[in-house]
């Protein structure tokens, strides 16, 4: 009778697993509806400002920025559908950008938008609704698209700008609008353990984020592996020394796992790293303080089934986008093969 009164009694504490849902990605092809309800194409990025806005943008499918209020409504701020490099000064829903990979938002709430394939960050003030170009960083003329911003991250006080294209990965001031490179000698290759970061070639940066303890991670598509720059600006291997392709090794070491093109990062309240190792089919984490590493969201398997269950029996299709919620701390998943925007929320 004890045993099944203490039973009992702990029944309402017992913790509730993870759920993931859906927050944006429907059949409508409309704006001012539900976010749930409206088409996305081929969304990318999030990133949420202070007021808890959702913010999405489109890959060249949909070449649009979009918001998500406090309701739930989706609206059409920024970009048109045909891809093209025009609209600075004038109204930005009437702006072209071509082939967006990222956003990042800054204290102030305007948007920056890491206009890939036109070679430059494009900057949309929110309430006035105009674009501009943010100056002090472009892609090498003639070299937009293979060497623009595929990755643009915010430290976390919203004073540096992050850069990754490809080649090198870039650290902008925006107080002083000066860059400078932080990774990468412009040449492709796997660095050596403890090299000078700017000395050190890299294999297709793809994404960058900031902890906040002075480290800045890169994360390498075509290296299939996770890097990161210390304080002391040197240079080490976090996740899959081999470079193999691969989604092995979820509960293992990270230097010993395996990840497929991932294409994006971002860091967690707690400092450990969660990786969209998007050819996986997969989200996972780094954890800095145990070396190991573990899978979040996804099968392995692509698909869409899973939505309103377990994260990790949730399919997804090369998600390209993983941003953690500056208030809640719930992850949003950019499922970007699948159209949608997916959340966990944490129990």
């Amino acid at each position: 009778m004890f045993r099944f009164l203490c039973a009992t009694l702990l029944l309402p504490f017992i913790a509730h697993a993870d759920q993931i849902v859906l927050v944006a990605g429907g059949t409508q092809d409309a704006v001012d509806i539900a976010a749930t309800d409206a088409k996305l194409k081929e969304p990318f990025g999030t990133a949420f400002d202070s007021g808890g806005h959702m913010w999405i943008i489109e890959m060249a499918s949909g070449n649009r920025l979009l918001q998500v209020d406090g309701g739930g409504v989706i609206q059409h701020v920024a970009g048109q559908p045909t891809a093209g490099d025009s609209g600075d000064g004038g109204p930005a829903n009437r702006a072209q950008f071509n082939g967006p990979h990222n956003l990042a938002i800054l204290p102030d709430g305007k948007v920056l938008i890491g206009d890939t394939w036109n070679g430059r960050v494009r900057v949309v003030d929110a309430k006035a609704r105009i674009v501009s170009t943010l100056e002090g960083w472009q892609a090498p003329p003639g070299k937009a698209k293979g060497n623009g911003p595929y990755c643009i991250t915010l430290n976390f006080d919203g004073t540096k700008l992050y850069i990754a294209d490809l080649r090198q990965v870039h650290e902008l001031d925006l107080a002083t609008h000066t860059s400078k490179v932080i990774a990468g000698n412009g040449k492709k290759g796997k660095p050596e353990d403890g090299a000078v970061a700017v000395d050190a070639p890299l294999s297709d940066p793809r994404a960058v984020a900031p902890d906040r303890l002075g480290n800045v991670y890169i994360l390498e598509r075509g290296g299939n592996a996770l890097r990161v720059v210390d304080k002391t600006g040197h240079i080490r291997t976090v996740v899959n020394a081999s470079g193999k392709q691969g989604g092995t090794g979820d509960g293992g070491p990270a230097l010993e796992a395996t990840m497929s093109g991932p294409k994006h990062l971002c860091v967690d309240q707690d400092n450990s790293v969660i990786i969209a190792d998007a050819e996986s089919h997969l989200v996972r984490r780094y954890i800095p303080a145990t070396g190991k590493i573990e899978r979040i969201a996804g099968t392995g398997k692509q698909g869409s089934a899973g939505v309103d269950g377990d994260p990790k029996q949730c399919q997804l299709a090369r998600p390209h986008g993983v941003t953690i919620h500056p208030e809640s701390g719930h992850l949003y998943i950019t499922d970007s093969y699948n159209n949608r925007v997916l959340k966990i929320v944490r129990e």
